[in-house]
């Protein structure tokens, strides 16, 4: 290319913001514009890791370096299909790497799901980490609650629900969502897992910081503390795993300690439906499962009612379809060849290019996402002399175009602003940082 090479990401979570650092560090030339439907970056590191997680939330200072390259434009409260639709950003840049990770919740298909009181654990998240574009409200009135999952999610999720507001009030959630916490009535939260203690996903550091809280006493009920070969393996294989079981055991045979809260962990229980009476939840119906020698479980005919009034599933998140472009519903990802976006006729889409969750789906850890985006930038470059180059390549007229559209669009400086205004939020209360929520209110703090 007898230019510089300028790309568009779509995405400003780690997935998108790791791309942009690879494509400058491989080419000294190109430009990159990060463009993300929110006013902030950072995506599921601000919206979706629990406030009390301040070490995963340190990421973002290496993410800051990144944005603060001057070759690196991050461009906010801009969304892809609605403000700028693909045609458009053709006319701007000469590819584009769609990095949109993956928001909503995946779907649990048992009898009484879309009952009134069954909840998704990441439009919970969502909800405590103080999302622009999700009701300020959150009915919290159930005082036992089920929580569906063996993951991370499913950990944060619990122990948000089951810690005492002041406990969190020293972090940065929103002022309505600690009002909101401590008025819940909840004595006990329930985690059920489907498999058994050597197949959990959550990591070691999550699992301990379930214990930390004065006021939670974590339960593990034992008889689903079981172990086959695939399991004894996966122990010896994976040493995060031989510690999540080391730390379960334990919990399994200490005594109990009078606390005010209580976090119950069982294994080997498969949700098979929620209860409802009136159309509200009442109860959770479990079957007990039993391992069949490779890690894996079937069910054994034993069910077991729980009595709860509230449920929420943290099965796993998924993406969503992007306007114009393809879309796998089944595994929820764009199909793609080594980040290379494919058509329905496996014809790659010349210029479009997909990294993170909507590439590969939502697994692994934040670590993983280097090496994704590292593939795709390195299909990119590959294809940098074949790309079609865009007519209106210079920075400014993406700016002017957004501008002419009366958007009211968000920047770095503007960002850096706004996160000084939440810690300024924060220092006045003896916190880090207090969160803006309002949308409206974010843009014109950030200005232009």
């Amino acid at each position: 290319m007898d230019r510089p090479l300028r790309v568009a990401v779509i995405g400003a979570g780690p997935a998108g913001i790791y791309a942009a650092d690879h494509l400058i560090k491989a080419n000294p030339d190109v430009t990159v514009d990060i463009l993300d439907k929110l006013p902030t970056p950072y995506g599921l590191i601000r919206y979706g890791v629990a406030p009390d997680h301040p070490r995963i939330k340190e990421i973002i200072t290496a993410l800051f370096r990144v944005l603060d390259n001057p070759r690196i434009r991050f461009i906010g409260n801009v969304a892809y299909g609605v403000d700028v639709k693909p045609e458009e950003l053709s006319r701007f840049y000469d590819a584009t790497i769609i990095s949109t990770g993956a928001e909503k919740d995946r779907a649990l298909d048992i009898p009484g799901i879309d009952l009134q009181g069954s909840f998704g654990g990441a439009d919970f998240a969502s909800w405590y980490n103080g999302h622009p574009d999700v009701p300020r409200e959150w009915p919290l009135d159930a005082k036992e609650v089920a929580v569906i999952g063996a993951g991370n999610v499913a950990i944060d999720v619990a122990r948000i629900l089951a810690k005492t507001a002041d406990e969190l009030l020293v972090t940065e959630i929103p002022d309505n969502v600690y009002q909101a916490l401590k008025q819940s009535p909840v004595t006990d939260v329930h985690l059920f897992s489907r498999r058994g203690p050597a197949q959990v996903k959550f990591t070691p550091q999550e699992l301990r910081e379930l214990d930390h809280s004065p006021n939670v006493e974590v339960i593990v009920h034992p008889e689903g503390i079981e172990f086959d070969e695939g399991s004894l393996e996966a122990m010896r294989q994976t040493r995060h795993v031989k510690m999540c079981v080391d730390i379960l055991q334990n919990w399994a045979v200490r005594d109990p300690r009078d606390r005010p809260r209580r976090l119950h962990l069982y294994f080997l229980q498969a949700p098979v439906e929620v209860l409802g009476e009136d159309g509200k939840v009442v109860g959770l119906r479990t079957e007990t499962q039993e391992l069949t020698g490779d890690g894996w479980v079937r069910g054994t005919g034993e069910f077991t009612d729980w009595n709860v009034q509230a449920v929420y599933r943290a099965v796993g998140y998924l993406s969503s379809a992007l306007p114009d472009l393809p879309f796998d519903t089944r595994t929820g990802t764009i199909p793609h060849a080594a980040g290379r976006v494919l058509d329905l006729d496996g014809e790659h889409i010349p210029g479009m290019y997909v990294a993170g969750w909507i590439k590969r789906g939502p697994v692994g850890l934040i670590g993983h996402t280097k090496g994704c985006s590292g593939e795709t930038v390195t299909s990119l470059l590959e294809d940098m002399d074949r790309l079609e180059k865009a007519p209106r390549h210079d920075p400014a007229e993406v700016i002017a175009y957004l501008e002419q559209r009366g958007l009211p669009y968000t920047t770095w400086q503007g960002w850096q602003k706004l996160d000084a205004h939440e810690i300024a939020l924060g220092e006045a209360q003896g916190r880090k940082r207090v969160k803006v929520v309002p949308r409206d209110e974010m843009t014109t703090i950030a200005g232009r």
